[in-house]
Formats: structure tokens, C-alpha cells, sequence
């Protein structure tokens, strides 16, 4: 920089002069150029060397060196004088302030509007192609139900021509052909000689064969093929007729057919089609006889293109193709052309309105009169308001700070003045009223945890009235799990045994859940209890339970009963069924037929209250089953079956029997926990909403085989 304590000299010749010899940057362009003859002087003398050359290159840098210092003493010094005035600083700021932000505004919206025309364009697109797929798929299912119907070849190839000629006015490549299949995705009573096709097929040859990854229910998408080195869409439906042993087929090719409907509906021009592993996209300034090769798709402003009058902008989208061989799924970059104006016509649901003559300049300038006289008066009273609102603002803000800390200290008792009726003063009193509910939350806590607490114990309680553990019993395996919804539930279940070779097993629900339930669910266990060793029939004991137990029901409650008796030494099962859940039996490995039952005999809840319990004793039916080795059966509540997922599908009671007969010959222990897995998965972890009880009953040993070899030998 210039010295500040020596001024330049008045002369231009002595102004050069100092600035050759005084400052640093004319030293330095001065000494380069020095630097930079001499070496050229010595390279006329001596030739070229590298020690030159390097010298030369020292001169470069000295010359470099000087006129940067020199260019940004020029910026500095330019600003210096530029910025001197105000009103040059407001014009800058002005330009950085509001013209840039402005003008940034401007193009992000017309970018993002652009994004969203895109965008739209995109799903347009896509569903247009979507809808060709879905009326292929219509015409495929028609031609299924129609060949269902037909008798002998010419109704067959009737109903072929006749789908066909559906799509043909429309679609004139679109091809149909009902191909022969040694797979039975139906009855499969006709067979098919060979391939039918109708059409043209002039975009492929027609299939001959349906490849193994098309499933039964059928297949409804878009496929890709190679026209020259051009590769074009198709949408391709195969539906399964139920009574033919074939396919039917139905293409329908992205041609000009489809193309001018694109126009028509949706103001779009389709272009190329490229697949995501081979993008065929070539720079339009590359060499133009390159050949196109594996790219990476490139999405965003890159695929903008202007077009022409006719195709507009050009934009790209995504959908999804399958390839016929394997059936994998293929990305395809579908580029096509729009144009704002069409796309805009389709999206508007009115024009613009034509409004009559206005003299906007006059109506402004009265409005600038009165901004301008208003902005005096508002300035005058904005001071004013503007003292006494930063007092009440600062005065309200440390009441509310003084309260805060009171709070911090644990002291609920203080109070904010309120000194105005405006948001701070509704702040205040809601400052208030929030520390003088504080204590009645807290409290509200308290008990909570309290109720908490005692439904903990409940739940102890109520577990600790079911059995604990399997029952031992020679010649049977019994094994049980519950598990309430909530702390406490209304399902029940007890093994009672009778002598040493009888047992009771009961299985019960009580209506609702909850507390209540698990009070009726504790008197129900001590009925059935004294009830067990009175009565060895179990109807006898459901009508004599329900005689006593629907004096103590309210009137919105009930209960459902499964209770069964086992007898090993006459090897029976004698059971009844009040309302209950049906029972699952599945025969033993020594049975003819092991196909899982669902055993349901009728049967009315308990403690209904209806007619003095005549209605109860005349449905209530019991059946008695001889038993075989290895016989299962499962005794559950509702909240096995009707555990739901998460699109509303409960497990079902027939998933439940098919998945113990599939599984029948697992220890006990082994199928509960299979059983419970299926249902955890069936459920996706989904809120259990209803209590989960059950009982496995599996029959090891009956009569003669139950006794010990001494007691055999005095039996014989």
C-alpha cells in the first residue's frame, strides 16, 4: 500500500517514479521484468538452459505477485470511493437486500413450479400406463370367464375373437392367445391342442408357453421389447381360466394408438423408453457415432429439455417392468414431452376472470395520500405505545420469571399479578392457574400409581387362583397358558381331578374385561369346585352352575363354559359346551383319519337369567367321545381366533385347528409355544385386545395300560 507518511509527488513522471521505487508491488513488477530481460538476453548468448528457465520463472512470479497487490488496492480504493456515499450503501443494500432475495424468490418458484408441472406430468404418465394395464387385465379376465363357458373349438376361438375385437378399434396392435399348460391353476377339464393367437403379434411372436414365476391368480404389467434397436413398452395381462387347461394372454403395445390417446387425455408426448441397467442416453454434444452404452440414470435438470413447438419440454419417469422369462422387476426411464400450457388446461378448474374498467394509478395515489398522512400520527402515538408496551412487556416478563423461580424452589402457593387484560395478562393467568393445579396433578399421580399397584396385586391374586403347573396324572399330559389382555382378565381355566383316574377340565370367559370380569371369574371357581365333586356329568354341573351363578350376574354379563370329564380307566371323554368356543380334537397316530375336528355340540352361556334356566337345560347337549392313544385336544378362549392384524383379519378358528393338526405330534410344551409364535406373527405384535387362554389335553395311556406290572398281575 501507499505510505501514509509520505505523500506522492504532484508530477505524473515523479507519481510513476514513486510508485516504481517506493512500493512493494511496483518493486516487484519492476524487478520481474528486470529479472525476465536478462534471462532472455542470456539465453541469446549462451542458448537455453534450465538454470535460464528457472531464473525466468522467478521473474513470472515477481510480475504475478505485483499486479495481484495491484488489483486488489484497485478493488479496495473503488469501494472506498463507491461506498463513501449513503446513498450508494442503501443502493448496495438495497440490490443485496431486496432486488437478489427477490429475484431468488422469483426463480425458486418458477423452479419449484416447474417441479410440481413435472411431477404431475410424471404421475400422469404413470397413470396412463397404469390404465392400459388395467383394461388389458379386464380384457384377459373376460376372455377367462368366456372360455369357462365354451363348448369345442369354434366357441373356444370365438371368445377370442370376440375379446380381440374388443381392443382392436381402440388398440389396433393389441394381440390375444390362449396358450396350452400342463399346470392346473383350475378344474383344467378342457384341454388346449396348442397356442391360439389372434391379432397381429406384430410386435412379438406370439408365446407359446407360460413361464413358471406367473402365478394362478394371474399377472397384469408392463414388459419391454426390442423394435430394430429401439426398445418399446407393452402391457401384458395372463389370467387362468378355471375350467381350461391353458392361459390366456392379452398384449397390447405402446404404439401410435396409445400415443395419440396420450395426447388427447393428457397432453403428453411419449419418447424413448430406456431400460435403468442400459440407458441409452447419449450427450447431444458427444460424438454422434458413439456407440450407446451402460449409463447411470441421471434425474433433475439434466433431462430438461426444450423439444420442439410440437413435444414441448421434455421430462422423464419411473415405472416398473417385468421380464417375461424370469419375471424380475425392471426400472424403466420413460422420457416424454409436455407442454405447460395443455398441462395447465387439463389441471384448471376455472379460467380467469374478466373484471371491468378500473383506475387502479388514481385509487393508488388517494391511498398513498392517506398512508402518508396516517404514517405521522402512527410514528407520534407509536412512540407513546411503544414506552408503555415495553414497560408492561419488561414488568410482565419479571412477574412471570419471579413466578417461575418460585416454582423451581417447589413453592405452588405464589401468584402473577395481573396488570393487563392482553396475551401476557392470559399468560399470566394461565401461569397461574397452571401452578395451582400442579399439587391436584400431583395428587392425581399418587393414586394413580396407588391403583396401579393394587391391580399388580390383583393380577398376583387372580393368577394365583389358576392352577400352578401342569397336573400330574399318569396316563395324561395336560399343560395350559393364560395370558389377560390387561392387569387383570375374565378368562378361567382349572384342572379339577376327581379320583385317580377321572379329572375335570374347565375352560371359561367371562364377558368383558377388567376388573369386574375378574371378580365373576373368581366366583365361578369356587361353584365349579364344590360343583366337581358332586357331580360327575358335566351337563348336570353347567345346569346346576348356571342355576346359581345367574342369581349374581348383572344383567349386561355372561359367561361361556367348556367343561369336560376324563376318564382313563374306561378310556372316555365326556364333555358339554355352554356357548363356549368349539373344542379341537385330532385322533391319535393309531387312528384311521387324523384330520383335526372342531367340536362344537350346542349349548347357552351362563347366567343369561332367561325363563328360570329352562331354556339353558333344554339346549345344553352332552357327548361323549371314546379315547385312543395320542389323542389331542385343545380347549381355548376367543382370544386365540379372534386375534386381528393389522388389516382386520382375525387368526379364525379353522387357521387354528389346521395349524395343531400340522403340528400334533409336538410335545405339549412344544405346540403351546408353536401356537402362540403363529399367532404373534399372524398378529404383527399388534395391542392384544382380548384375554388368551388354553388348554392342551393329550392322552397318553388308557385303561389296562395305566395299572403297574404288580397290580396287572393281581388284576390277571
Amino acid at each position: 500500500m501507499l505510505p501514509s507518511t509520505r505523500l506522492p509527488p504532484a508530477s505524473r513522471a515523479a507519481l510513476v517514479r514513486y510508485w516504481m521505487t517506493q512500493t512493494f508491488s511496483g518493486r516487484a513488477i519492476v524487478g520481474g521484468l528486470i529479472i525476465k530481460f536478462v534471462a532472455f538476453v542470456l539465453t541469446l548468448i549462451v542458448g537455453a538452459s534450465p538454470w535460464l528457465e528457472l531464473i525466468d520463472t522467478f521473474g513470472d512470479l515477481a510480475v504475478i505477485v505485483g499486479a495481484l497487490i495491484i488489483i486488489v488496492l484497485v478493488f479496495a480504493d473503488m469501494k472506498q470511493r463507491l461506498l463513501w456515499r449513503i446513498r450508494r450503501k442503501l443502493a448496495v443494500s438495497y440490490i443485496f437486500i431486496g432486488f437478489i432475495p427477490a429475484l431468488l424468490i422469483i426463480v425458486f418458484f418458477l423452479v419449484a413450479g416447474l417441479l410440481l408441472f413435472f411431477n404431475i406430468a410424471s404421475f400422469m404418465m404413470r397413470n396412463e400406463l397404469a390404465q392400459l394395464v388395467e383394461r388389458t387385465r379386464l380384457i384377459a379376465d373376460s376372455a377367462a370367464l368366456g372360455l369357462d363357458r365354451a363348448v369345442g373349438p369354434e366357441q373356444t376361438r370365438a371368445v377370442i375373437e370376440v375379446r380381440r375385437n374388443t381392443l382392436a378399434p381402440r388398440y389396433p396392435g393389441a394381440s390375444v392367445t390362449l396358450v396350452p399348460s400342463a399346470r392346473q391353476c383350475g378344474t383344467g377339464v378342457a384341454t388346449v391342442p396348442g397356442p391360439l393367437a389372434l391379432g397381429p403379434w406384430a410386435h412379438v411372436a406370439a408365446p407359446a408357453a407360460v413361464p413358471d414365476w406367473v402365478p394362478c391368480a394371474g399377472f397384469a404389467g408392463l414388459m419391454t421389447y426390442q423394435d430394430g434397436e429401439t426398445t418399446k413398452m407393452m402391457a401384458r395381462a395372463v389370467t387362468w381360466p378355471a375350467t381350461v387347461g391353458g392361459a390366456v394372454i392379452v398384449d397390447v403395445p405402446v404404439d401410435e394408438a396409445f400415443e395419440r390417446e396420450l395426447r388427447d387425455r393428457a397432453g403428453l408426448t411419449l419418447g424413448g423408453v430406456t431400460l435403468s441397467e442400459e440407458s441409452t442416453f447419449l450427450d447431444p454434444d458427444s460424438d454422434p457415432d458413439a456407440e450407446p452404452g451402460p449409463r447411470g440414470i441421471i434425474l433433475g435438470p439434466a433431462n430438461i429439455g426444450v423439444g420442439d413447438a410440437e413435444t414441448g419440454l421434455q421430462w422423464v419417469a419411473l415405472v416398473d417392468s417385468v421380464g417375461w422369462d424370469r419375471g424380475e422387476t425392471v426400472k424403466l426411464l420413460v422420457s416424454f414431452g409436455m407442454s405447460l400450457a395443455q398441462l395447465y388446461d387439463r389441471m384448471a378448474l376455472t379460467k380467469e376472470s374478466q373484471v371491468g374498467e378500473l383506475d387502479v394509478g388514481r385509487n393508488l395515489l388517494v391511498a398513498l395520500a392517506l398512508v402518508g398522512g396516517l404514517f405521522l400520527i402512527i410514528q407520534a402515538v407509536a412512540f407513546a405505545m411503544g414506552l408503555a408496551l415495553a414497560r408492561s412487556i419488561t414488568g410482565s416478563i419479571h412477574e412471570l420469571f419471579a413466578g417461575t423461580e418460585r416454582v423451581r424452589r417447589g413453592d405452588f402457593t405464589g401468584r402473577v399479578s395481573i396488570k393487563s387484560r392482553d396475551q401476557l395478562g392470559e399468560l399470566s393467568e394461565s401461569f397461574n392457574s397452571m401452578t395451582s393445579s400442579i399439587e391436584d396433578l400431583l395428587q392425581a399421580k399418587a393414586e394413580k400409581e396407588r391403583l396401579e399397584q393394587e391391580l399388580r396385586i390383583a393380577r398376583n391374586i387372580q393368577m394365583s387362583l389358576l392352577p400352578q403347573g401342569p397336573l400330574s396324572m399318569p396316563g395324561l399330559t395336560l399343560i395350559a397358558h393364560c395370558e389377560p389382555a390387561r392387569e387383570v382378565g375374565g378368562d378361567y381355566y382349572d384342572f379339577l381331578p376327581i379320583d385317580d383316574h377321572t379329572v375335570g377340565i374347565l375352560v371359561a370367559d367371562v364377558s368383558g374385561k377388567g376388573t369386574s370380569a375378574a371378580l365373576y371369574m373368581a366366583e365361578l371357581k369356587g361353584i365349579v369346585l364344590s360343583l366337581s365333586q358332586r357331580y360327575r356329568s358335566p351337563r348336570e354341573l353347567l345346569i346346576e352352575a348356571d342355576r346359581i351363578i345367574s342369581h349374581h350376574l348383572d344383567s349386561r354379563s355372561f359367561i361361556t363354559v367348556t367343561y369336560l370329564v376324563v376318564d382313563l380307566q374306561t378310556g372316555t371323554l365326556q364333555y358339554a359346551r355352554a356357548g363356549h368356543c368349539p373344542l379341537v380334537y385330532v385322533p391319535g397316530p393309531y387312528a384311521t383319519g387324523r384330520t383335526p375336528q372342531l367340536l362344537a355340540p350346542d349349548g347357552l352361556v351362563l347366567g343369561l337369567q332367561l325363563d328360570g334356566g329352562q331354556t339353558f337345560v333344554r339346549l345344553l347337549e352332552e357327548v361323549t367321545i371314546p379315547l385312543g392313544r395320542g389323542d389331542l385336544f385343545v380347549l381355548y378362549t376367543d382370544g386365540l381366533t379372534e386375534a386381528m392384524n393389522s388389516a382386520g383379519d382375525c387368526f379364525g378358528e379353522s387357521r387354528l385347528a389346521t395349524l395343531i393338526g400340522e403340528h400334533a405330534d409336538l410335545p405339549a410344551d412344544e405346540l403351546r409355544e408353536r401356537i402362540l409364535r403363529d399367532i404373534e406373527a399372524f398378529t404383527e405384535s399388534a395391542l392384544q385386545q382380548d384375554d388368551m387362554t388354553m388348554v392342551l389335553l393329550r392322552v397318553d395311556e388308557i385303561g389296562q395300560a395305566l395299572l403297574t406290572p404288580a397290580a396287572a398281575h393281581a388284576d390277571a
